[in-house]
């Protein structure tokens, strides 16, 4: 039976009819029939990928490719060192990749665990307890306070029913249950007359006749959403994808062009010349580079570890530093997910409330003077009223304090002892609350009198009274210009977003130990208390710092539009010509209507997990990278669909851990904008390798074109350049990618997600003019040596050594693509100063060896050698930092 039937919209009797079922439930044999039609109460797994095909995958990009073709090259030449170096980082990063994807597809079976183990149902008009499994269309569920429901259901009696249904819909307060009939279009966290399977009931008690299981329910759908949620590369996935193509195309030309060379100008043998060909090919691979972009996510995963966020998937780390828009759940992430008493009303004395939270800490003010309680009747009863006309409890467990019970009644409770009112009454009686009633009152013995304390919705509490009590304990009646200052400061709290309790208390003589409907008349009004779920108080200045790093953030809710409104106001979440939307005014906009409008949204209230499927898909229609946060059920699909999605640890479900890619274990917005700098950095570093490795070998391709157009020999064998890929591509780039950040990361625009890594500035001045001048010196410098009669040898030996120490200092220079080199402190990397010197001294020790310098046909390296190099490392200082200098001119930018 599915769920897409407005069972919400019918009465009663109309749902029995179609169900086949009545208030004595099913048979026990037309249940087990129905079990075989319908199925178990349970979600389906998505069929899974097997190891070996997650495994193939790893290798399916062209880089990959790239590099295992190099590694056949590497040993068609015997270059078997080469070949397994290669191979080695090849495996390493499908091995990481295999085993973070294999781990990252367990959402459904977090909803699986979702289901209650059992359920109460009714049977042949007998209650039984069975399989939460085994529940079926029709079956009739009896619910009571503390069971996790375990099927959607059209409520058929409730008795003071409140369901917790934050983790299905963002509603932070439990919500009153009821079985009246609604309207067709009553979205669904507003269905009071249904219950949900994976919510669970906080109070009351009630039963329900189940019209829908399995994968029909509302979790069911989530479920199936979430399949039909596709994984996106990130940027930086695609970005090294285009790479590895370019470079595929690069390789090929650069082969076609020194073999076409060699055969016509320099008459080498068939043999030499594909060794030659090669040896130039493979110099062009950056095969480091998988390990090096896989090292950098890996060591970003560690810091933010280290930060109270867990990464599940390393793409994300990255990711997160290009994000461009945040859609952040409310409910416990922006907000503490605990409602406050944040004001109270006495007549015409409006209190200020301090603190937050369940921690019992804060203070009462009235014009920033603390309210002195005792010489306020009206307040201490007030007070003495949220204590005791209460069923939550508190308790305080390492340090912290936890609720048990209904989120209001709680936070009353925490009012009360704030302003020091403990003493617990005896209750001798009790007319319980009801969504009907609006109301509940209870009966205590107090002083000589036994006095009836009432708290409910405020217009409710003042059509039940006749009197109101002052600050003084004087009493007044209440006439029309009362009753209108009453509602006017509850109409000015509700416009405030604040969840509005008023308090009115009844004296009976002591002999009166009953109390009735009846007896809730002529009550004396005390005052009014408003309640919020407050904002985190770190969440403001990290909105501030995403406003500064030029990444917008728009809060998904599903709390009503006046709450949410009034928590973004607090956050400085919405400016001038911002919009704020529910979901009844998304649904009526067509994908086209919303994507034009979704950029000018801040606020989205009352929405369904729908509807945040399609605020992520409409941002990312818009180009924007978009990272989602949230922490129920209802956020998994939107948390798969976005760029990066990130669950909270503490509040989450289980089922938004799982479909996220990060997770925050201390549910803290703020470590969020730590994510952003990291992520920024490591992208940043990775730009830094790149533009190192390929600087330096386009000067390792070019070196032999212009040899070529003046004559010379041939500058480098093909093991010579090997040597130099091996020595220079390595380490030395691995250290590089540990350069720590720079100070104005979060203070640059995020960059766009379909731009090029480098910038037009980057590609003139790092990527031409550095390779070309580099080139142009080692050509000349080889040419100046050939001239002056010095063997071939002895010549390349110069060269070999020259363009060893020339990609050493590039290495060191490009700590920053920006700043210049005297800015940054050797100290802020130190790895990079130590491998860079052991590279140096390794190199030395090395190339002193008489087998080694054989296999590399180069002579003894003599002073004479580090001479000459000195220039072209002079040439390339200037060349570096002079183009950093022009960058900084071209862009404007202000460095600190």
């Amino acid at each position: 039976m599915s769920s897409e039937k407005n069972w919400h919209s019918m009465p009663v009797e109309e749902v029995f009819k179609m169900l086949d079922t009545s208030p004595s439930g099913l048979s026990q044999e037309e249940a087990r029939r129905r079990l075989e039609v319908y199925g178990y109460n349970r979600l389906e797994e998505e069929k899974k990928v097997s190891p070996l095909k997650l495994f193939i995958e790893q290798f399916k990009n062209p880089l990959t490719a790239l590099l295992l073709f190099a590694t056949i090259l590497s040993l068609l030449i015997g270059e078997t060192l080469d070949a397994v170096v290669i191979i080695v980082l090849v495996l390493a990063g499908a091995l990481l990749g295999f085993y973070q994807e294999y781990r990252a597809e367990r959402a459904l079976e977090a909803l699986k665990k979702m289901s209650s183990p059992q359920a109460t149902v009714i049977r042949d008009g007998v209650i039984k307890v069975v399989s939460s499994e085994e529940v079926v269309p029709g079956d009739i569920i009896v619910l009571s306070a503390g069971d996790k429901i375990a099927a959607d259901a059209r409520l058929i009696e409730t008795v003071d029913l409140r369901v917790d249904e934050a983790i299905l819909t963002g509603e932070s307060a439990p919500v009153d249950k009821e079985t009246g009939i609604l309207e067709v279009d009553t979205p669904l966290a507003e269905r009071t007359n249904m219950v949900f399977a994976g919510t669970a009931v906080v109070y009351g008690k009630g039963k329900g006749v189940v019209v829908a299981t399995g994968t029909n329910t509302e979790l069911g759908k989530i479920a199936e959403s979430l399949q039909e949620v596709k994984t996106e590369k990130t940027p930086l996935e695609k970005q090294l994808d285009m790479l590895g193509k370019v470079l595929l195309i690069l390789m090929v030309i650069v082969a076609t062009i020194v073999s076409l060379v060699g055969m016509f100008y320099w008459k080498m043998r068939l043999i030499d010349l594909i060794l030659w060909a090669v040896s130039l090919a493979v110099a062009a691979v950056p095969e480091a580079l998988p390990v090096i972009v896989t090292g950098s996510l890996a060591i970003g995963v560690y810091k933010m570890a280290k930060r109270k966020a867990i990464v599940r998937k390393l793409p994300a780390v990255e990711t997160l530093g290009s994000t461009t828009y945040i859609c952040s759940d409310k409910t416990g992430t922006m907000t503490k997910g605990e409602m406050t008493v944040v004001k109270a009303w006495i007549f015409d004395q409006e209190i200020e409330v301090t603190g937050t939270g369940y921690q019992p800490v804060g203070k009462l003010l009235s014009n920033k003077e603390p309210v002195n309680i005792s010489e306020n009747k009206a307040l201490e009863l007030l007070l003495l009223n949220a204590f005791n006309n209460n069923d939550a409890q508190l308790v305080q467990e390492d340090s912290k304090w936890t609720l048990r019970g209904d989120t209001t009644e709680g936070a009353l409770k925490v009012f009360a002892l704030k302003a020091g009112i403990n003493q617990s009454l005896e209750r001798i009686g009790e007319i319980p609350f009801s969504s009907e009633r609006k109301r509940m009152s209870t009966l205590h013995p107090w002083r000589e009198f036994n006095v009836m304390f009432v708290k409910g919705a405020t217009e409710i509490i003042l059509q039940l009274s006749s009197k109101i009590m002052l600050p003084s304990g004087k009493l007044f009646d209440i006439n029309e210009d009362i009753r209108e200052r009453i509602m006017k400061v509850n109409d000015d709290f509700a416009r405030q977003g604040l969840r509005n309790i008023a308090f009115a208390v009844k004296f009976f003589p002591s002999e009166k130990n009953v109390i009735k409907e009846e007896d809730e008349g002529d009550l004396i009004f005390l005052g009014i208390a408003a309640l919020i779920d407050p904002p985190r108080p770190e969440v403001y200045p990290a909105l501030e710092t995403c406003r500064r790093a030029g990444i917008k953030v728009a809060m998904i809710t599903g709390d009503h539009k006046l709450t949410a409104v009034t928590v973004a106001k607090q956050l400085g979440l919405l400016d001038e010509g911002d919009v704020v939307i529910t979901g009844t005014e998304l649904e009526k906009l067509n994908d086209n209507d919303l994507e034009n409008m979704v950029e000018k949204i801040r606020v989205f209230a009352r929405v369904s997990p729908e509807h945040k499927l399609r605020i992520v898909r409409a941002l990312k229609k818009k180009n924007h990278v978009v990272a989602m946060t949230g922490d129920g059920v209802n956020d998994a699909p939107a948390l798969k669909a976005a760029d990066v999605g990130i669950a909270m640890g503490i509040t989450g479900s289980e089922v938004a851990k799982e479909a996220a890619a990060m997770v925050l274990a201390d549910d803290n917005f703020a470590t969020i904008v730590e994510a952003i700098k990291l992520g920024r950095e490591i992208f940043e570093n990775i730009r830094k390798y790149l533009i190192y490795l390929l600087s330096a070998n386009i000067a390792e391709l070019l070196t032999p074109l212009f040899a070529t157009f003046l004559g010379l020999p041939i500058p480098f064998t093909a093991t010579q350049l090997l040597w130099i890929n091996l020595i220079t591509d390595g380490a030395p780039a691995i250290a590089l990618s540990l350069e720590p950040g720079e100070p104005d990361l979060l203070e640059r625009k995020p960059r766009k997600p379909n731009s090029p890594i480098f910038t037009r500035e980057e590609i003139i001045g790092f990527l031409v003019t550095t390779p070309l001048i580099l080139t142009i010196s080692l050509t000349l410098l080889f040419k100046n040596l050939i001239d002056l009669g010095i063997p071939e040898v002895e010549a390349r030996t110069t060269l070999f050594t020259t363009m060893i120490l020339t990609e050493l200092l590039l290495a060191y220079l490009l700590r920053s693509l920006r700043r210049p080199i005297y800015e940054l402190s050797p100290l802020r990397n130190k790895t990079l100063i130590l491998v860079l010197i052991l590279s140096f001294v390794i190199q030395l020790g090395m190339l002193s060896i008489p087998i080694v310098q054989a296999a590399l046909n180069i002579s003894k390296i003599s002073i004479d050698d580090f001479e000459k190099a000195l220039i072209v490392l002079a040439l390339i200082f200037v060349t570096v930092e002079t183009s950093k200098a022009i960058i900084r001119i071209l862009e404007k930018r202000q460095y600190p």
